[in-house]
């Protein structure tokens, strides 16, 4: 691992309950993911407090059994070894993420790889997906994230081998997300501070 990221871990996921507790004091690739618009940093800020009552289902099940396989085969043909460290940005240690996959370049570049599970078929990647993929791009300092997707049928998947796609840095879009996990940090301050 890039030595400059280690000083950026806040917890391994091998400990769920601190992972877990970690993340919910922060904003994470999951929280961005949903941020497009004015009010769905006001739908962001409801569940970050709220809960979402959301505790997974057959696709999630499906997912988290599957992800060990699929990061093997990343492993095998990309290089790019299962991570389930939670970081913080370099900038903002609220900005937080846990990339599926991390590797380091000869020359220090941060590659990352960002694995799925589906029942549809994909012509693109979904935007939150690519949101998620920014975003992490953005607290880790990665220039690209391999995203790998597997699609199944009544979870049996379909092919021997996952599909994959390169997703280059956008600042532009990083730049964007940034503003909007800060505004997420303003509300989520706003509705705790409130007089009572």
């Amino acid at each position: 691992m890039n030595p400059l990221l280690a000083g950026r871990i806040v917890v391994d996921g091998d400990d769920r309950i601190a992972w877990l507790r970690a993340r919910s004091r922060g904003i994470t690739a999951t929280d961005v993911a949903k941020l497009s618009t004015p009010a769905s940093i006001q739908s962001a800020a409801t569940a970050k407090l709220m809960g979402t009552g959301f505790g997974g289902n057959r696709y999630t099940d499906h997912g988290k059994a599957r992800e060990p396989e699929i990061a093997r085969w990343v492993a095998a043909t990309h290089g790019i070894q299962p991570s389930s460290a939670l970081f913080h940005s370099e900038y903002e240690r609220r900005h937080l993420a846990t990339p599926d996959g991390l590797a380091s370049t000869e020359d220090g570049r941060v590659i990352l790889s960002e694995i799925k599970t589906t029942n549809k078929s994909w012509r693109s990647i979904p935007r939150h997906y690519l949101r998620q993929v920014w975003w992490q791009q953005y607290v880790l300092g990665a220039e690209r994230t391999l995203v790998v997707w597997e699609q199944h049928n009544d979870f049996v998947p379909l092919d021997d081998e996952p599909l994959c796609r390169w997703v280059d840095r956008d600042e532009r879009e990083i730049n964007t997300l940034v503003t909007m996990a800060n505004a997420l940090i303003d509300e989520l301050h706003r509705r705790t501070t409130r007089p009572a």
